[in-house]
């Protein structure tokens, strides 16, 4: 299995296991995380998720090689958003990366060793904190292939970083290291580095602590209006059309060895 759940005093933790690949995610990976999020938000007995990747990675983004092979093309072409499509709480649907699309009533923390980038950037930003380790980096490295954000990053990192520094982020794709994430926004908390699924267990914990329906009732509140994060999800997929054009060979040139660790240089 390519993502492994783990249950335990209320707290779900959702681990990406595909560390050969820097758990980037392929068709099955994006499949495995919608249906455990899914399986999270509908268990009574579950109040906190947090998600991280195996083997010191978050996630390098979706599988190029996949991508690039044409071997994910199934799973995109099931992915259309039907124009009237209004509430992502209660009518869900898959993104590319799994659950992107969807907006859960219990929140979810992103734990972040290494690199959390291009898609991986994407599901971090999906999740409501982000614990970030020193060394972990995260950036729109998908920049370099001609691969767009369609995973909400573009809804989502005006809102938590501001428009001045997303654009900063979207148009350059520079890497971004743990304090100057935590200095911008995009983490909540930075810890030494192989800490982070420890400290965000540990934050879990705090929040399990609270009233609960009083909390979620202001985490709903302080959100997007569902329907508005939906027209503004059916705007970004409109994007999807950037890969067919340039994304495709982006990927393949990645597929070849070009760009490799976060090489901008050689694309």
């Amino acid at each position: 299995m390519t993502v492994s759940i783990d249950t335990d005093d209320g707290i779900t933790t959702v681990t990406i296991d595909r560390p050969e690949a820097r758990n980037a995610v392929d068709p099955a990976t994006a499949r495995a995380l919608y249906t455990a999020f899914l399986a999270f938000e509908a268990a009574d007995d579950q109040r906190i998720a947090i998600l991280t990747g195996a083997g010191g990675c978050f996630c390098a983004g979706f599988d190029l090689k996949s991508a690039g092979s044409g071997a994910s093309d199934g799973w995109v072409a099931e992915l259309d958003i039907p124009p009237d499509w209004s509430d992502p709480a209660n009518d869900p649907l898959p993104g590319p990366m799994g659950p992107s699309r969807l907006m859960l009533s219990k929140p979810v923390i992103a734990a972040i060793e290494g690199p959390a980038v291009a898609g991986g950037m994407e599901l971090a930003a999906w999740c409501d904190l982000r614990v970030m380790a020193q060394g972990a980096v995260t950036g729109v490295f998908c920049r370099r292939w001609g691969v767009p954000l369609i995973d909400g990053g573009t809804v989502r990192l005006p809102r938590i970083l501001g428009q001045g520094r997303a654009n900063d982020l979207i148009l350059t794709g520079r890497p971004v290291e743990a304090d100057e994430a935590l200095a911008m926004g995009f983490a909540n908390r930075t810890c030494p580095q192989g800490e982070a699924l420890q400290t965000a267990a540990a934050l879990a914990h705090d929040l399990l602590r609270y009233p609960q329906a009083c909390m979620l009732a202001d985490h709903l509140s302080a959100r997007m209006p569902p329907a508005e994060l939906a027209a503004a999800l059916r705007r970004e997929w409109r994007s999807a059309s950037a890969f067919a054009a340039e994304g495709r060979a982006g990927a393949a040139r990645f597929a070849a060895g070009k760009g490799r660790s976060g090489d901008f240089a050689d694309i």
